[in-house]
């Protein structure tokens, strides 16, 4: 009898624990040894640990939930609980998620840092706005422009197939004559093997994933800008969760902030000596060529504020303070 007593109690305490676990889905568009990839992995393995197993997030990487341009509205629709967007690739649906797509605006980590600082609460209040929280935000690497061949100014990508993936990508095609192809990260290998693009601008952590170096010979190294991968998270199933619980994706995400950008920086250097030791040259831009796409970089700056407005122009001015 006593036995049966126990095992009737054991088995009410598990099905009260498994009641009181919350699940959620995380989507990402890039591949699991991506260094987002691995920041988001360790971000679920210390919810779990700190919330003692109440939460458990389980990633999705490479697109396999859904596609890239598909995942802010799976989580504003609650298909997905939180994912990981390139905050660039929504700038049709709104001007300052291109803020740090805009070339040659900021150039640097540090810069970038700060363009961040700026737009940070325009951008909590429009996903607020969504249904949705930013948990955390990690920058890219630099911008370079992959080539099939020699590039000594902007001339040379003229009528170049030029693979795009956000407005501001396509814009640069149109400003240096190239013909805009839009490629998300990853389809981005097989349509250089095929043909489809012969050039593109991105970071060196993403010609390392794509194998670049296997179809294309350059790297001109123009540290263009540093675009932010966000991770948001579904308001309504934030809010579900009770509030220690909350308080530990708060302090696990502000810990992916801190650690992703660490490992950008790393990154960054590893990822230009894997493209060396691969065969790939890693050209310094001519200074004809920065001088093109830097014009390039302030025309779309111009654009831009003209459409981005009163928001844009108080996130430009925030960021341009000493």
């Amino acid at each position: 009898m006593k036995i049966t007593h126990a095992l009737t109690l054991a088995l009410l305490v598990t099905h009260a624990a498994s009641f009181a676990q919350t699940k959620w889905d995380l989507a990402s568009a890039y591949p699991a040894t991506n260094f987002h990839t691995e920041n988001l992995q360790q971000f679920a393995s210390d919810v779990d640990k700190a919330s003692a197993g109440k939460l458990k997030i389980t990633i999705h990487a490479n697109a396999a939930l859904f596609k890239a341009p598909e995942i802010k509205r799976a989580v504003q629709g609650g298909q997905a609980q939180a994912g990981e967007i390139l905050l660039v690739n929504y700038q049709n649906e709104w001007q300052l998620f291109g803020a740090d797509g805009l070339p040659f605006l900021a150039d640097s980590y540090d810069e970038s840092t700060k363009l961040y600082k700026a737009q940070k609460p325009a951008l909590e209040k429009k996903l607020g706005d969504q249904g949705m929280n930013l948990l955390y935000a990690v920058p890219w690497p630099p911008q370079g422009i992959y080539s099939k061949k020699p590039l000594a100014t902007a001339a040379d990508l003229k009528g170049i197939k030029w693979r795009a993936y956000s407005p501001a990508t396509s814009r640069i095609a149109e400003l240096v004559g190239a013909q805009p192809v839009t490629v998300q990260a990853a389809e981005l290998s097989q349509a250089f093997a095929t043909g489809v693009v012969e050039a593109t601008m991105t970071s060196g952590a993403s010609g390392v994933d794509s194998k670049l170096y296997e179809n294309l010979k350059y790297y001109y190294d123009m540290q263009a800008w540093l675009p932010k991968n966000a991770v948001i998270v579904n308001k309504a199933a934030f809010d579900a969760l009770d509030k220690p619980t909350q308080a530990v994706v708060l302090k696990a995400a502000a810990d992916a902030e801190a650690r992703g950008l660490a490992a950008s920086k790393r990154v960054n250097v590893e990822s230009i000596e894997k493209l060396k030791a691969n065969g790939m040259a890693i050209v310094v831009p001519s200074a004809q060529l920065k001088a093109d796409m830097k014009k390039v970089g302030d025309t779309m700056v111009k654009e831009w504020l003209d459409k981005s407005g009163p928001e844009g122009k108080a996130v430009v001015d925030a960021f341009s303070k000493p």
